[in-house]
């Protein structure tokens, strides 16, 4: 369906002309009664439609123009129908909303008036055209629980699905918000282990003096309000995964006992003597820089090393190329499900206050800014007061391929000369082009050494 397509249903040749010249900026097309408009809409699928009510063999009536309508929508239910009635009309307006239409005009029309119900028509279908091509992406979701579109997500995916089938210890690195927990789910959920429990904690929610019987159990009267035998997380993952979240914040007095179940595979419950021996995977995460918490004395080395079998960096938020929207869309549709809203999308402004915005809380951030904004937004679009975020400045975006390509070899030039300290002959040896070339794209860019 072609989103520059404007089809005019009228009878009246005058009119027809008007309005033809009126809307040069789109590629017009004419019908002039229920067939010819039927036949337009099969061969140029048209965004929007303004259909006048009175159409032969009725011209004084509606039921040619009601006809007309019900046959357009259900030959394309994603048309912008205009419905264009009589300036005493307004029952019939009304009523042509109900039957499906977008909006209506009363006429006398002013073309300048029109031209503004028709612009937001069209602007509306190409978001809810780009909402279904978001939709059909497969990409957008390359592991369970993951949704992603950036190069960056699909690298750090593509190493999930090849460590998923061992049993090596990783350790997932990532700022607060990056999503190590679904990471570390979907390790679990791709192994053979995946029938089995996945154990989660999270080391810094715990208070120190109840870790270790969290982690390990504790036996009758081991301690005062110990009442029963208790099994720990670890004993409780036997078989699947365990996944310790935020390794970096656990005491060193308990780093032994932890080390000695990575070596060993084996624990202790708290007032107990007897080794019990247990099969898990074990998942790591920290936000933290371990390396430094070695160097003050914080963290042990030999665990480092032992939790760091094969280490996972997870990229923040703005360092996915692309995930901004499609995470956006995600979580608009699933809270505007939720709180039974009609919500289509986003506004221009709100995108790119999106894209400016440096989101320090990552994907958890935009998910709580999404879940506020769909309760909030007046109207079917989320704007960037919705979000709680500053207008972002609006970019141009390249409608042509040649466009794109011009950016990217600005852009890759720019880097080579970085890189080389503006060394022509080295530059043009990374780009693997000659140097007159690369003089020639200087040249074409208006770019100075």
């Amino acid at each position: 369906m072609s989103e520059e397509t404007l089809l005019v249903v009228e009878d009246d040749p005058g009119l027809q002309s008007q309005l033809r010249w009126s809307f040069d900026q789109y590629k017009v097309q004419v019908a002039d009664d229920r067939d010819s408009a039927i036949m337009a809409v099969k061969r140029h699928e048209p965004a929007v439609v303004t259909l006048d009510l009175g159409l032969p063999p009725d011209p004084g009536g509606v039921s040619e123009g009601f006809a007309t309508l019900d046959a357009i929508l259900s030959l394309s239910p994603k048309t912008k129908v205009i419905v264009i009635t009589g300036n005493d009309d307004f029952s019939n307006s009304v009523k042509s909303i109900g039957w499906g239409a977008y909006d209506f005009y009363q006429k006398p029309i002013d073309p300048e008036m029109l031209t503004i119900v028709i612009n937001r028509a069209f602007r509306l279908y190409a978001l809810e055209e780009e909402n279904r091509k978001l939709a059909r992406l497969h990409i957008s979701n390359p592991l369970e629980g993951i949704i992603a579109a950036s190069p960056e997500m699909h690298e750090v995916c593509r190493v999930v699905e090849r460590l998923s089938a061992s049993n090596m210890t990783t350790l997932l690195l990532g700022e607060s918000g990056t999503g190590k927990e679904l990471i570390a789910r979907a390790l679990h959920a791709l192994s053979p282990r995946s029938k089995k429990s996945f154990i989660a904690v999270n080391s810094a929610a715990i208070p120190e003096n109840l870790l270790e019987s969290e982690l390990f159990g504790h036996e009758r009267g081991a301690f005062t309000g110990a009442t029963q035998l208790t099994k720990g997380k670890f004993e409780l993952a036997n078989g699947g995964t365990f996944f310790l979240d935020e390794i970096g914040d656990i005491p060193l007095s308990l780093q032994p006992k932890l080390l000695r179940v990575l070596q060993e595979r084996v624990i202790e419950r708290v007032g107990g003597r007897q080794e019990i021996k247990i099969d898990v995977r074990v998942v790591c995460a920290t936000h933290q820089d371990i390396p430094k918490l070695i160097s003050e004395g914080r963290f042990r080395e030999d665990l480092y090393y032992r939790i760091n079998e094969m280490i996972i960096t997870i990229p923040r938020l703005k360092d996915r190329t692309g995930d901004i929207p499609v995470l956006a869309r995600a979580f608009m549709e699933k809270y505007s499900k939720q709180a039974r809203r009609k919500i289509l999308g986003f506004t221009d402004e709100a995108l790119a206050a999106m894209d400016a915005y440096h989101w320090p809380g990552n994907v958890r951030e935009l998910e709580s800014k999404i879940k506020r904004a769909v309760v909030m937004a007046s109207g079917t679009l989320v704007n960037a007061d919705d979000l709680g975020l500053a207008a972002g400045e609006l970019k141009p975006r390249p409608q042509t391929l040649r466009e794109m390509r011009d950016i990217a070899e600005r852009e890759a030039i720019c880097r080579a000369l970085n890189e080389t300290g503006g060394n022509v002959s080295r530059a043009a040896e990374i780009l693997d082009v000659t140097r007159p070339t690369l003089y020639a794209l200087l040249n074409k860019f208006s770019l100075k050494v």
